[in-house]
C-alpha cells in the first residue's frame, strides 16, 4: 500500500491540462461572464434613462436565441420547403444552410463596446479629422415621433467615415444597426462589427432562400424596435452625385408593416457632406475606362500611403484638418400616415403592384436626402472652378461667384453652413483646402483649377448640384449661417 507508483510525465501534463480547463470552463469563465453581465445590464438600464430611443429588448436578447428564432421562422421554414421541392435536396442540408446564414447575419450587441469603446473612438476619430457640425434638425417633428416607433434613418453615402459620423451624432439619442458588406467579414474586425449591433449582408447574392433569411432577420428587428440606418444608393457614389436608389432592405421593411400595428414605422432622412471625402481618390480612379477592380491588397497598399503622407505632413508642422463635416436631419416621414392616406398595405399588394409602391416610396425618400444635403464651402468653391474651367480668377471674382451660389441655394432651401457666419471666411477655408491638394494653383494672385483636377472638383461640385440647377429639392429646414456644434 504503501509502494511508489510511477506516472508518465505526459500523463501528468495532461492531468495538470485537464484540471486547469476544469477550473476555467466550471468557475473562472462562469464568474466573469456573470460580473460582465452584471455591468452590462446595469449599463443598459443607466443608458434607456438617458437615450431618447432606449436599447430594445432585442438587443439584449441571446444571440443563439435570435439564431433559432430566425431558423425556425415560418416564413423562413416556408423559403426552405420550397427550395427542397425545386432542387430535390434533403431537408436537413437545407437547414445546415439555413442555420449558416442565420449564424452569418445576427449581430451579438453589446452596449459596453457600442457605447463605452466604439463611442468614445468614434468622438476622438471624427474631431481628429473634421470640424464636425450639427447642420440642421427637424425638432419639432422628430419629437412629435411615437416613443415606441422603429426608426430608419436614411442617408446618402459619401465616405466609410459615414458610418462613424452618423452613429457618434445620434450616440445622445440611441443605437444605430448598419448592414455591411462582405468587405468587412475578416478577424478581428467581424466580431468588432457584430459587438455594435451590425449585421452582415451579400450584396450581389441571388440566393433566394439566403435573401428570404436576410428578408426576416430585418423584418424582426424592424418589429423589435431597432434603430437602423441603411444607404438607399447601395454602395459610395463615384461622382459625387446621389446614386440609383436600391431598395432591397427598405423593400424588406415595408412588405411586412402593418399600418395598424403597435409599432409606427418612421423613416428619417440624413444628408452629409464634406469638405473632404478620404477615398475620393480611390473612387475617381473606379471611373477611369480600363481600370481594373481593386483588391484588397491595392486598397491597402493606398491606405497606407495616405496614412505615411499625412503624418509627414504633421511632422512638418503642415496638416490641417480636413475641413468640415456637416449632417443634416430632415422631416420624418411616418409610414402610418403615409399609408392611410393612400390606401394601401403594402402586406396585401401583389409583386408587381408593391414594387411600384416601395418605388414610390424609395424616389420620395432619395429626394428628401438630397434635399437634406448640407453645402460646405470646398463644394462651393470648387463649383466656381468648375464653372470656370481654363480661366484664372482673382480672389474678388472667387468670392463674388460664391456669394451668387450662395444665395442661389438657399433659394433653393440648401442649409448652407457658413462657419463662424461669415462668408468670407468661409470662402477662404475652402479655398484654402483646394490649394493644399493641389487642385487649385495661384500664380501672380490668380487663382485656376490645375489640368488634371478637373475631375476631382466636379466629384465635390456634383454634391450640390440639386440645389444650382432647379433639381430635385426640396427645404431642408431653411437656410443656416453657422452650424451648432454637436
Amino acid at each position: 500500500m504503501t509502494e511508489t507508483v510511477s506516472i508518465p510525465m505526459w500523463l501528468v501534463a495532461t492531468l495538470a491540462a485537464l484540471s486547469v480547463w476544469a477550473v476555467l470552463d466550471r468557475i473562472l469563465v462562469p464568474c466573469v461572464r456573470s460580473l460582465i453581465r452584471g455591468r452590462v445590464n446595469r449599463m443598459v438600464d443607466q443608458l434607456n434613462t438617458r437615450l431618447q430611443l432606449g436599447i430594445p429588448a432585442f438587443h439584449r436578447t441571446k444571440r443563439r436565441v435570435l439564431i433559432d428564432r430566425l431558423t425556425n421562422d415560418p416564413g423562413v421554414q416556408e423559403a426552405l420547403a420550397a427550395r427542397a421541392r425545386e432542387t430535390g435536396q434533403s431537408r436537413d442540408d437545407l437547414l445546415r444552410e439555413v442555420e449558416g446564414y442565420a449564424r452569418e447575419i445576427v449581430p451579438s450587441f453589446n452596449a459596453y463596446a457600442y457605447f463605452r469603446i466604439a463611442y468614445r473612438l468614434a468622438h476622438r476619430t471624427a474631431q481628429f479629422l473634421y470640424r464636425m457640425r450639427l447642420g440642421y434638425a427637424d425638432d419639432v417633428a422628430l419629437s412629435k415621433i411615437e416613443p415606441d416607433a422603429s426608426i430608419v434613418f436614411v442617408m446618402n453615402h459619401r465616405s466609410n467615415m459615414d458610418y462613424v459620423i452618423v452613429a457618434y451624432m445620434v450616440a445622445n439619442r440611441t443605437a444605430l444597426s448598419y448592414a455591411v458588406g462582405e468587405w468587412a467579414r475578416i478577424w478581428p474586425l467581424a466580431a468588432l462589427i457584430r459587438s455594435l449591433g451590425a449585421y452582415f449582408v451579400r450584396r450581389q447574392s441571388g440566393n433566394q432562400l439566403y435573401r428570404r433569411v436576410l428578408a426576416r432577420y430585418v423584418q424582426m428587428a424592424t418589429e423589435g424596435g431597432v434603430v437602423q440606418a441603411v444607404y438607399p444608393e447601395g454602395g459610395l457614389s463615384r461622382d459625387g452625385r446621389l446614386r440609383e436608389p436600391k431598395l432591397g432592405l427598405i423593400s424588406y421593411i415595408l412588405s411586412a408593416f402593418d399600418p395598424d400595428g403597435r409599432r409606427d414605422l418612421v423613416f428619417i432622412p440624413v444628408g452629409l457632406n464634406y469638405d473632404r471625402v478620404l477615398e475620393d481618390r480611390s473612387l475617381l480612379e473606379d471611373l477611369e475606362p480600363g481600370t481594373a477592380p481593386r483588391g484588397r491588397v491595392r486598397v491597402s497598399i493606398n491606405f497606407l500611403h495616405f496614412v505615411a503622407k499625412n503624418i509627414g505632413l504633421m511632422l512638418r508642422g503642415g496638416w490641417y484638418r480636413f475641413g468640415y463635416a456637416c449632417v443634416n436631419f430632415g422631416s420624418p416621414v411616418s409610414m402610418r400616415e403615409y399609408t392611410r392616406v393612400r390606401g394601401i398595405d403594402f402586406r396585401a399588394l401583389d409583386a408587381v403592384s408593391r414594387t411600384a409602391a416601395v418605388q414610390q416610396v424609395g424616389d420620395e425618400l432619395l429626394q428628401a436626402v438630397a434635399a437634406a444635403i448640407p453645402v460646405l464651402p470646398v463644394p462651393l468653391v470648387a463649383t466656381v472652378f468648375v464653372r470656370q474651367l481654363g480661366k484664372r480668377l482673382s480672389g474678388l471674382e472667387i468670392k463674388a461667384h460664391v456669394q451668387s451660389l450662395i444665395d442661389e441655394a438657399q433659394q433653393a432651401g440648401a442649409y448652407v453652413h457658413i462657419p463662424r457666419a461669415d462668408r468670407d471666411y468661409a470662402i477662404t477655408v475652402g479655398l484654402r483646402t483646394l490649394l493644399l491638394r493641389h487642385l487649385v494653383d495661384e500664380q501672380d494672385g490668380l487663382y485656376g483649377a490645375r489640368a488634371r483636377a478637373e475631375r476631382a472638383l466636379r466629384y465635390y461640385a456634383n454634391s450640390i448640384e440639386q440645389f444650382l440647377r432647379g433639381g430635385r429639392p426640396g427645404p431642408a429646414g431653411g437656410a443656416g449661417e453657422a452650424g451648432s456644434a454637436p
